[in-house]
């Protein structure tokens, strides 16, 4: 296979600020979810916020994710759409940076690149407001048979549900993947979601998957419970592989009724921001490499609580391949 993972999703700029708690209630901004907004809504937020100066990435859950997994030592592709604006090339010269293939060179749209304004918390929790801008316009243009056809991991972004044009292209995709015997794999993405779009995130999750990744609040909302044993259970009728991170508790997987948990190392959270992404990348990048799934699980969480103890959502290469090269050398 030429890819190890092809992923479909929202390609954002991400614009993250350090906030206080009452800042974040004076601009009116629901703490810890994901919020969409419209391009008045982002402009208003942006003069607020006018004082600071924020931290830019290269963002995207998917994205995130898949940049992990290159870093890594897997080989990802990416499935997006930006427009031909700065943030859009800014976004072009990211993903090639860190080695990832896409489909952003075949043609950039008219408007403007979605961006995802970030809100840090002294408690280390993010808090977003995303303009999804032309990537709102994600569709069957950006799915690449091909490039599917060889890749071993189909992964879809479940914020692709808030999109109709998305989510035609992450099923239609899903299609192709399933038919090229490609495993399936979904991210809940955010608690929204699962309020506002769970049709969609069914849609995606038709027939099961291979992985399902949640953290513990989407995966309780998703069952309406408050027992994670519970829906682990529930979970395990949806996919072959569950996987649910717990934040400083680590995770729980669930594989063939059998439920592994693997504790967090301790660390001073600095920023929750892409610490899930983090976790599938680097647990989709063990399983690949033939791994058990305790062992992927512990680098998983490693790298996870890596990027919970530094400011921004993605590692620097060299720091991650550290995490891995600690892992490899506990696992023997």
């Amino acid at each position: 296979m030429t890819h190890d993972i092809y992923a479909i999703g929202n390609a954002l700029v991400d614009l993250e600020f350090q906030i206080t708690d009452a800042q974040l209630e004076d601009l009116g901004i629901q703490k810890s979810q994901m919020t969409l907004i419209d391009a008045h809504r982002r402009s208003e937020l942006l003069g607020q916020l006018s004082d600071r100066q924020p931290r830019r990435t290269g963002g995207g859950s998917a994205a995130n994710t898949v940049v992990a997994l290159q870093q890594l030592g897997g080989r990802a592709y990416y499935a997006c759409r930006v427009a031909d604006d700065a943030y859009g090339h800014f976004y072009a010269e990211d993903l090639t940076h860190h080695g990832v293939r896409s489909c952003i060179h075949k043609s950039k749209s008219a408007g403007h690149t979605g961006t995802c304004l970030v809100m840090i918390t002294p408690d280390a929790e993010r808090t977003m407001s995303t303009h999804l801008g032309v990537s709102a316009e994600l569709s069957l243009e950006e799915v690449e048979a091909d490039a599917i056809a060889s890749s071993s991991i189909y992964y879809m972004e479940g914020y692709l549900a808030a999109s109709p044009t998305g989510l035609e292209a992450a099923l239609a995709g899903r299609d192709v993947a399933r038919n090229c015997g490609a495993q399936l794999a979904l991210t809940l993405s955010d608690v929204s979601m699962i309020q506002f779009c769970r049709d969609g995130l069914l849609a995606m999750l038709k027939e099961g998957v291979d992985y399902l990744f949640a953290n513990e609040a989407e995966i309780k909302a998703w069952f309406g419970t408050d027992s994670i044993d519970k829906a682990l259970r529930e979970a395990a009728q949806l996919a072959k592989t569950v996987c649910i991170t717990l934040g400083a508790q680590g995770c729980a997987i669930m594989q063939a009724g059998v439920t592994t948990r693997v504790a967090a190392p301790t660390i001073q959270p600095v920023d929750t921001n892409g610490a899930g992404d983090m976790f599938a990348g680097a647990f989709l990048y063990a399983c690949r490499q033939g791994r058990t799934v305790t062992q992927a699980a512990q680098l998983a969480t490693a790298a996870a609580s890596a990027i919970v103890a530094q400011q921004g959502n993605r590692m620097t290469t060299p720091d991650l391949l550290k995490v891995r090269d600690q892992w490899l050398q506990a696992i023997g």
